[in-house]
């Protein structure tokens, strides 16, 4: 166990903490609603209806490309609001992701199909997809930090966390929704517009997150460095130059977690219902599950990351997301409901949210304050790319190549872990450091570029 930290008092106030933490958490949960909603769509209704004509495997690759597309556009969203928040503020970022996330997908429930507008129906549901992907890079790294540097010391972990429940709680909303339109319409009718209405309500859920965001304030020791003109004029070059060896390691610790999250809520759809059969909403069942309880777990392994440390825990949950990849395959194999509720609540809430609860304070102390957003946004963005945003793809060409046999998807999963194990146990644990005192970072922190007037 750590040393017993005692740090010195910083004024920061509980209840404008635990207020920026609800205010990220909300806001977060809608974002990430309307990001999953793409995902759920993909491995349940879109090959059909964007991409037919082809083989139900085919289709579900176009579809599934289709998602890895909007993951290419979040590295570039982490770079502009990065830069942007750096230099303007971490609220501004926040307000400006959630329209663009609202905006595009309001537009995806408007989107004609196939049938109705040929090849532009794809076409227009690519671009789509590439502007939910920009905003997704430009909301996370602004919500962690603003609950991580509006937290208290001892519980930045904990109040991190807050930021990654809105994950678990977008995908509930998400596959909720998908499950209820497809109880409420016969398949036929979901088929026709059903599968719409999701998407459609997101136009109501932004409302209510931007009522939310406008009440944020900007961290404390942010509005200092605004307001005495020592914010970089170029925060991604100082972060790259000075701090690229951290971006590098939070890259590659967000690989295996980002990827092991997908398999399970995405690709593990499609694969339990091409057995189960296409009117089976037991996988569907199986991820609300563990996304329900994942608003219990996240916050728990970020509040035991405070206690224990943001390393080992990473390393539990690497190292147990690599070995339990073969298992929960098996589970899945047995048709079960049980087993394969049990698989996906093992594989998400006890393994996955061990990295997933202490990601955001881990990354956010991993870059001091005036380059911290785009440290963050950067490399979880570059993570999701590498890990997450293929990683349904690539299981799915892995299992036709492997004749229906899961065998190649484990070893791919082994892999992507032991990428992460390495980065994880490279990286310096940070629970003890001051966030506000750029100089306790284990290195040699230079100054950054002075401000340009205007």
């Amino acid at each position: 166990m750590p040393e017993k930290y005692n740090p010195a008092p910083s004024g920061k106030s509980t209840k404008i903490a635990r207020r920026s933490a609800i205010g990220s958490l909300i806001g977060t949960s809608i974002e990430w609603y309307d990001y999953f909603l793409y995902g759920t769509a993909a491995a349940v209704v879109f090959g059909p209806l964007f991409f037919p004509g082809a083989d139900p495997l085919v289709g579900l690759m176009a579809s599934f490309g289709a998602l890895a597309v909007g993951f290419l556009a979040r590295p570039v969203g982490g770079i502009v609001a990065g830069h942007m928040g750096d230099r303007i503020g971490r609220k501004a970022m926040l307000v400006a992701s959630l329209l663009i996330m609202g905006a595009s997908t309001t537009l995806i429930g408007l989107l004609p199909t196939y049938a109705q507008l040929g090849f532009w129906a794809p076409a227009l549901l690519l671009l789509l997809r590439l502007i939910q992907g920009f905003g997704a890079g430009a909301e996370w790294g602004g919500a962690a930090l603003m609950s991580v540097e509006h937290a208290t010391a001892k519980k930045r972990g904990f109040y991190g966390s807050f930021t990654q429940i809105g994950v678990p709680i977008g995908m509930l909303l998400a596959t909720g929704s998908f499950a209820a339109a497809r109880t409420v319409f016969n398949n036929e009718t979901f088929l026709a517009w059903g599968w719409r209405v999701p998407f459609l309500a997101s136009a109501l859920l932004i409302v209510v997150g931007l009522l939310i965001r406008l009440k944020l304030e900007d961290p404390p020791k942010f509005q200092e460095m605004k307001e005495q003109n020592t914010l970089s004029s170029r925060p991604i070059v100082d972060m790259y130059r000075n701090e690229k060896r951290n971006m590098w390691l939070a890259t590659g610790m967000r690989i295996s977690q980002n990827a092991v999250y997908y398999l399970y809520t995405v690709f593990a759809v499609a694969y339990i219902g091409r057995s189960l059969g296409s009117d089976s909403n037991t996988s569907l069942v199986a991820v609300m599950i563990a996304s329900a309880l994942g608003i219990i777990s996240t916050p728990i392994w970020g509040a035991l990351s405070d206690r224990f440390g943001r390393r080992r825990l990473y390393i539990f949950g690497s190292v147990g997301s690599g070995l339990f990849v073969m298992p929960f395959f098996m589970l899945a194999d047995t048709g079960n409901p049980v087993l394969i509720i049990a698989a996906m609540v093992l594989g998400i809430n006890f393994f996955h949210d061990a990295m997933y609860g202490p990601q955001a304070a881990f990354f956010s102390e991993l870059f001091s304050t005036g380059v911290r957003y785009s440290g963050a946004s950067i490399s979880y963005s570059l993570g999701s790319v590498f890990g997450g945003g293929f990683s349904p793809l690539i299981a799915t060409a892995l299992l036709a190549l492997g004749g229906g046999n899961p065998w190649l998807i484990v070893v791919y999963f082994l892999f992507l872990s032991c990428i992460t194990v390495v980065c994880a146990y490279l990286a310096p644990e940070t629970n003890l450091r001051d966030i506000d005192d750029d100089t306790d970072l284990g290195r040699t922190v230079q100054e950054p570029s002075p401000q340009t007037a205007h």
